[in-house]
């Protein structure tokens, strides 16, 4: 049976080891459709081809829509804080003052006194000045997409004819890092391929003066493992590249740029929280409305299987509450109780937090499973973990 099952989030909330925390992230697809093709994307390259039937673009009627259901939510629960990402597909194809009017109209529907960040997270190749001014004017926050330098980055973010996106790119980050539109640069997102250099690839990155960088494992699944991830197999490629990264970024003499996951795991080592979702067991209180409306999950569930992110809901006929109700909101939000029993004896469970839950997926047991990172994973919080306990122990002697 494809776990998760209704009756175990039923036993898992009447038991206590579930409780539901209300959403404060909500992902707007604006635009389905993208302007690159990526050959990693887990829109529209792996299992779930949802995108195909609906509509491009998000309608004015739903932005508005999924507006109001977020202030309910938000009322219903005394949310104190709403972080309000526009996503895609590309959101920038859906033009600029359709990004305008979907921050002015969550921004009018909620309550006063709730704190509000928008973001926009893009592909970088349409941040032109017109764009920008829009964002700033409206205090969006933007994320780039960038793998990397020409070759690293080109060799997957391509536009359908094959033609690289690298030089659009990074003329979207020069403008982003101009005044007066720096202050919006939140995020460099960078999906790691272990063909390239690892200490290249990280210094490329740093010649655009991230405040943060983002590095994301490759969306895949014990039924569709990602490159040279072979199911059973121990070698640990994406583990060796992260921490040929690690000890760049740690060893620096200064901090060049903030590194969320590596962050994460420290905090995690040292008894706090993490700061993503790919790591720990803080419950996920991210939601997505897609751009017909639908409410569904978080959007790499995509990779597993047709409709794995679905909810049954829309913005139209349901709360937000009624999605929190899914079996798999609660797998994502029941922490330890969503482990399954190879986890739950590890010893880097409380940190790997059974890895990002789209990476959990079989075939023939849905979720309830190790990441299909597991040695990977195994390697680098243990590598990460003994090089902060002994520069501690270095710096108490």
């Amino acid at each position: 049976m494809m776990w998760p099952t209704e009756e175990w989030s039923v036993a898992a909330r009447d038991s206590g080891a579930w409780r539901p925390a209300p959403f404060q992230q909500f992902s707007l697809k604006l635009h389905g459709w993208c302007n690159l093709a990526c050959d990693y994307c887990y829109v529209y390259e792996m299992a779930d081809q949802s995108w195909r039937d609906r509509p491009r673009k998000m309608d004015p009627a739903t932005v508005e829509r999924a507006a109001f259901r977020i202030a309910e939510h938000v009322v219903t629960h005394g949310v104190e804080y709403v972080n309000v990402v526009f996503h895609g597909g590309e959101p920038l194809l859906a033009g600029r003052e359709a990004v305008a009017h979907a921050a002015r109209s969550v921004r009018a529907a909620l309550p006063s006194g709730t704190q509000l960040s928008f973001r926009l997270q893009t592909n970088g190749t349409l941040l032109t000045g017109e764009v920008l001014d829009v964002l700033l004017a409206e205090g969006i926050a933007v994320g780039v997409s960038l793998d990397g330098g020409a070759r690293a980055h080109d060799r997957h973010r391509r536009h359908a004819g094959g033609r690289g996106s690298h030089a659009e790119v990074t003329a979207g980050l020069r403008r982003l890092r101009a005044e007066p539109y720096r202050e919006l640069f939140s995020h460099l997102y960078c999906v790691v391929d272990v063909a390239n250099d690892p200490v290249e690839v990280y210094e490329s990155l740093l010649e655009f003066e991230p405040p943060v960088v983002d590095f994301l494992l490759p969306d895949g699944t014990w039924s569709a493992p990602p490159p040279l991830r072979a199911a059973g197999a121990d070698a640990t490629p994406y583990a060796d590249w992260l921490i040929a990264v690690f000890e760049r970024w740690y060893g620096a003499p200064r901090q060049e740029t903030g590194v969320r996951f590596f962050e994460s795991i420290i905090q995690l080592v040292l008894g706090g929280q993490s700061r993503v979702d790919s790591v720990g067991l803080a419950p996920n209180v991210l939601v997505v409305v897609e751009t017909d409306g639908t409410i569904e999950q978080v959007d790499t569930l995509k990779s597993g299987y047709e409709g794995a992110a679905g909810t049954g809901t829309n913005v139209f006929d349901h709360p937000f509450d009624r999605a929190l109700e899914h079996p798999g909101m609660a797998a994502r939000q029941a922490g330890a109780a969503a482990l399954c029993d190879t986890c739950v004896s590890c010893p880097v469970a409380r940190v790997c937090g059974g890895g990002y839950y789209a990476h959990r997926y079989r075939e023939d047991t849905g979720y309830l499973n190790p990441s299909v990172y597991c040695p990977d994973l195994f390697k680098l919080i243990t590598h990460i973990h003994q090089r902060v306990r002994a520069d501690l122990r270095s710096r108490a002697s």
